[in-house]
């Protein structure tokens, strides 16, 4: 007869254990160390995030025991999968060749379309006719990237589609009208504005038999592209949404009605579960804004995200590793529930994409979907202590940013305030700073470059890696958005280099300790590479005279001594007498010793303290490159 188990406790060698025993433990380990300092990670979103969350952390969670497709959605507005549209974006430059990739994409496993038309031309039934030839627009989702331009291709789309027969009912697709976003960018609109409110009342009217079209976009993406902080990219995102339900129900348009006209789009950065809390955390706040409208359908509250890998985070130098920045950001998305994404070519940023980049892209995606499964299943990430308390406080921190632009006035009175643009401002210059003193880390551009990288100027333009001014020009009413990539300033560092044609020679010439030397000298080597300068790197050396030979002989313009702080006591002003100003001499370290050895007349060192950038850029100009 079976044991009857029902009265037994499983596992009973494994007694529970408290939260206060935990902290005990680690109180012990830590030996006086400042727990905080040690195990708490302070977010430039502006929360602090603890090292573990246990059950009882979800205890006063709200919405923890929401179902998906339950409002407010924070679970996703799905219930049986969590399919997604795997969608590419091209250029309709020409026309022809848009379809033909566009074609072929879909052949290959896009499920969606994005067309990039021009912003100041005229659109015409043949060009958009030419565009969506052989695309069944009711099988798969063609959307048009045209800014304000949408405005007049919306109306030429219908009238074709009309004369074509196309069931307007199953119709899928989207449009990016956005003036604000435009207004953004510009830091002006285009008209006043008034005609700007009366214009989005124009475009919903002119789409409203297709029904199943978003066509009005809320560009989260321009300032998470900008510098901003996911927390800052949802709030500011939330108020340019709101500002477009106010727009549209106060000319008479119904908020169920107004609310299933608005696209989002979000960049997705590379910080993982962040990221799947952030769409979480957006579906709900947006669910629980358009509630306040009173919409006669909850089901008009669902927020549809499109979402796109960052720009911000890619690089020209050591490019491969944009696969793998867009590989996660992708999982990020997807597993936070979107319904579209769109992962960017590795190369976009440097050059036209080309096709191994393109088919590269789109099977990240399928990937996912065809042997990850990521598909499968509704929300997975529901119930994990962690990310569940991730998304609370990024519902926390978003939702009183948002109630600060609200008090302002909403969304365009803060901007033409100059509140958004300083919020980002501050954080993107504080990141910037992390950047150049590697306390956030782009790998092979600030960090562990590719030490033989050169790149092809005559093919990178300087307009990729130089970042643009953002002052106010030309009649704008306030500062505009400039969006840039935070490897920029080492790019522009490093092209210097390569334009200059030289490549200076960095001599590591490493003595006595060999754990203090091999460090130290591994150090050096990344420190100086990431300028472009060719580093020597060396096992080490019997005596500083065999040292500094080999380095002399080698033409070396840099010296960099590699050893421990006590033997710099000596071995530093040995080397610095024998190379005199043969070359530049440099210690690897903050020796206590410092003071001494800057008497003695040695005064260049680097080490973890230093600011990489404005280092580098220093020895740049010692140069003379």
């Amino acid at each position: 007869m079976a044991e009857n188990t029902n009265d037994s406790k499983l596992f009973s060698e494994f007694p529970p254990v408290t939260t206060r025993e935990w902290e005990e433990v680690i109180q012990k380990d830590l030996k006086g160390a400042d727990y905080d300092k040690k195990l708490v990670w302070k977010t430039l979103e502006g929360f602090s995030v603890r090292p573990y969350y246990r059950a009882e952390d979800l205890e006063n969670l709200q919405n923890i025991n929401v179902l998906p497709a339950d409002f407010p959605f924070i679970r996703g507005n799905q219930t049986v999968s969590n399919e997604w549209l795997v969608r590419q974006d091209f250029d309709t430059t020409n026309a022809k060749q848009a379809n033909a990739k566009a074609l072929d994409a879909l052949a290959k496993g896009a499920t969606a379309i994005g067309f990039e038309t021009c912003a100041d031309c005229e659109p015409s039934a043949d060009g958009i006719g030419t565009i969506l030839n052989g695309i069944d627009i009711t099988l798969n989702e063609v959307n048009f990237v045209s800014g304000c331009n949408s405005r007049k291709i919306l109306p030429v789309l219908v009238k074709l589609l009309k004369e074509k027969g196309v069931d307007f009912a199953t119709a899928k697709g989207s449009f990016d009208y956005s003036p604000l976003a435009a207004y953004s960018l510009k830091g002006k609109f285009c008209v006043d504005l008034a005609t700007a409110k009366a214009r989005v009342k124009e475009v919903f009217d002119a789409g409203a038999e297709l029904q199943s079209f978003r066509l009005f976009a809320v560009r989260g993406d321009i300032f998470r592209n900008s510098g901003a902080s996911l927390v800052q990219e949802l709030a500011f995102s939330l108020a340019m949404g709101a500002e477009y339900m106010t727009w549209l129900t106060s000319q008479g348009v119904s908020p169920s009605q107004a609310a299933a006209k608005i696209k989002f789009t979000f960049a997705i950065g590379s910080s993982y579960f962040m990221e799947i809390a952030k769409i979480r955390a957006a579906r709900m706040l947006w669910a629980k804004i358009v509630e306040a409208y009173l919409p006669n359908d909850i089901e008009s509250t669902k927020m549809c995200i499109h979402a796109v890998t960052s720009d911000w985070n890619k690089t020209i130098y050591d490019p491969y590793v944009n696969m793998l920045r867009t590989t996660t950001e992708a999982m990020s998305g997807v597993l936070g529930g979107v319904h579209s994404f769109t992962v960017q070519p590795f190369d976009k940023s440097f050059q036209e994409p080309t096709v191994f980049s393109e088919r590269i892209a789109r099977n990240q995606q399928l990937i996912l979907k065809e042997e990850a499964y990521l598909d499968k299943v509704v929300d997975p990430s529901a119930g994990s202590y962690y990310i569940e308390n991730l998304t609370a406080s990024i519902i926390q921190n978003a939702w009183e940013l948002f109630v600060k632009v609200d008090d302002l006035g909403g969304y365009t009175e803060a901007f033409t305030k100059g509140f958004i643009q300083a919020q980002i401002k501050e954080l993107a210059l504080k990141r910037e700073a992390n950047i150049a003193t590697r306390r956030e880390t782009i790998l092979g551009t600030n960090q562990f470059p590719n030490f033989g990288e050169v790149a092809d100027v005559k093919k990178i333009p300087a307009d990729r890696i130089e970042r643009k001014i953002d002052a106010k020009q030309n009649g704008m009413v306030c500062e505009p958005l400039v969006p840039f990539r935070g490897s920029q300033a080492f790019e522009q560092l490093r092209y210097r280099t390569d334009a200059s044609g030289s490549r200076p020679k960095v001599f590591m010439l490493a003595l006595g300790n060999l754990a203090f030397r091999r460090a130290r000298a591994q150090f050096s080597c990344n420190f100086f590479a990431c300028a472009g300068f060719e580093v020597i790197d060396n096992i080490g050396f019997k005596s500083v005279a065999e040292g500094v030979k080999a380095a002399l002989d080698a033409k070396s313009d840099i010296i960099v001594i590699c050893s421990s702080d006590e033997e710099y006591e000596t071995m530093a002003p040995e080397a610095f007498e024998m190379i005199g100003t043969k070359s530049i001499f440099v210690v690897a370290g903050e020796p206590a010793s410092k003071p001494a050895l800057e008497a003695k007349g040695i005064k260049n060192y680097i080490s973890v303290k230093s600011n990489v950038l404005e280092t580098l850029k220093e020895y740049q100009r010692l140069l003379k490159l």
